[in-house]
């Protein structure tokens, strides 16, 4: 797509500016992750408590936190829907190899190259399963399931979000095997192998729905669908997902096991509200970021203006981005860590750097954090301004492009 993602298929040559719209809210949530990923880097608080814990955290905090929330199920969400795309230009057969080598590619990518960049450590005994890990699992369950009837998938992906919140009471405990496949399809889990340690962060089973969801938005985004009535479905289609969301949520029936509650006040008890769970993603906080997402979706096919234009070129190339802009906080951190009094070495990591007992008491308040955000994005734009432009002219050249 003229907006694929490269935790999706290749670029797909498309002038109708609906990809671009894809492609900008792609970008738009890029550059919101960051937010999240320097402030575990920087901000002193992230060594203390979550920003979500309601008995210590204040409002912007919070926020500074929450907003995070839209990227990861909207990264995985839209790559479901690039998926579709190209299969409509490639072929079943050719989607399904690629979604099952980019598959493995983005498992290797998170084990070996990801936990390079966040540890910086060669030896590194820690292993934190996230959001490429479950959009690599996502896309190797995806190439088996579009064989399946449109409606079928459909049926899957709804499935696979709405009910296995059913099984958040079911834990099982130990090293043994049982004990990492239930992790990895669906409870947050630690695990220790002689000197290794494993976190499963992101759980599968609902980013597969998340993924096959996007995969059959898709189809409004053929090029003989009718504009009109996809921003109509768009729009509908995430209004029903929000208010869904409020009523379940009013009266905590279901959909996440972190029941809100009146707090001191009512921005506290409103924070309450909006705080969903994340590990694995709740139905509740599905709707809750996807139902926006489509909503946004609906509201931007128009023409780009030029500030636009420079958020649809990081949308082009989301892989190359989230591996750059790790590599380039970790190294910000090397000179904020000597900056604070720390030793450089302290930010060679072996575990969560805001977990690291040696890093303890560094820090910077939150207004640094937003501003070594401002000038990281800054940073980054040129180089994948620069690669995005080598990709579109040498891609059908260099085919393994498509992988970065």
């Amino acid at each position: 797509m003229t907006s694929v993602s490269s935790l999706s298929p290749p670029h797909i040559i498309m002038k109708s500016h609906r990809i671009e719209s894809i492609d900008f809210l792609r970008g738009l949530v890029m550059i919101i992750m960051a937010l999240d990923h320097v402030r575990d880097y920087f901000h002193k608080d992230a060594f203390y408590f979550s920003p979500t814990d309601l008995s210590q955290t204040s409002v912007i905090l919070f926020f500074t936190r929450w907003i995070t929330h839209f990227c990861a199920p909207v990264f995985v969400f839209l790559a479901g829907t690039s998926a579709y795309l190209y299969g409509i230009r490639k072929g079943k057969k050719e989607l399904t190899y690629f979604l099952l080598t980019r598959g493995i590619w983005l498992v290797f990518v998170e084990l070996f190259i990801v936990g390079l960049f966040r540890t910086f450590n060669p030896l590194f005994p820690y292993f934190n399963l996230q959001v490429i890990w479950a959009t690599g699992i996502s896309m190797i369950a995806l190439s088996a399931l579009i064989h399946l009837r449109w409606h079928f998938i459909l049926l899957s992906a709804v499935a696979l979000i709405a009910m296995h919140n059913l099984f958040d009471t079911v834990h099982i405990s130990g090293n043994h095997p049982a004990a990492v496949l239930w992790s990895v399809l669906h409870d947050v889990n630690h695990f220790t192998f002689g000197h290794f340690q494993i976190h499963i962060h992101y759980p599968v089973l609902p980013w597969i729905g998340i993924m096959g969801a996007g995969y059959c938005l898709g189809i409004l985004y053929k090029p003989e669908f009718s504009s009109t009535i996809r921003r109509k479905l768009l729009l509908k289609s995430g209004l029903l997902a929000v208010v869904l969301f409020i009523v379940l949520r009013l009266n905590n029936w279901y959909g996440d096991a972190n029941h809100w509650s009146i707090q001191k006040n009512i921005v506290f008890s409103l924070l309450s509200f909006l705080n969903v769970t994340k590990y694995p993603p709740s139905l509740l906080y599905i709707l809750a970021t996807l139902g926006p997402a489509l909503i946004f979706l609906s509201a931007t096919e128009n023409p780009l203006k030029k500030w636009k234009e420079r958020i649809v070129t990081l949308g082009k190339v989301p892989m190359f981005y989230y591996l750059l802009h790790i590599l380039l906080i970790h190294l910000l951190a090397l000179i904020g860590a000597f900056i604070d009094g720390y030793r450089i070495n302290d930010m060679i990591l072996s575990t969560r750097v805001n977990d690291d007992p040696h890093l303890k008491g560094y820090g910077f308040i939150l207004i640094i954090v937003y501003l070594i955000w401002v000038v990281l994005i800054f940073l980054l734009y040129p180089f994948c301004k620069a690669f995005s432009q080598y990709k579109a002219t040498k891609q059908s050249q260099l085919p393994w492009l498509s992988y970065l």
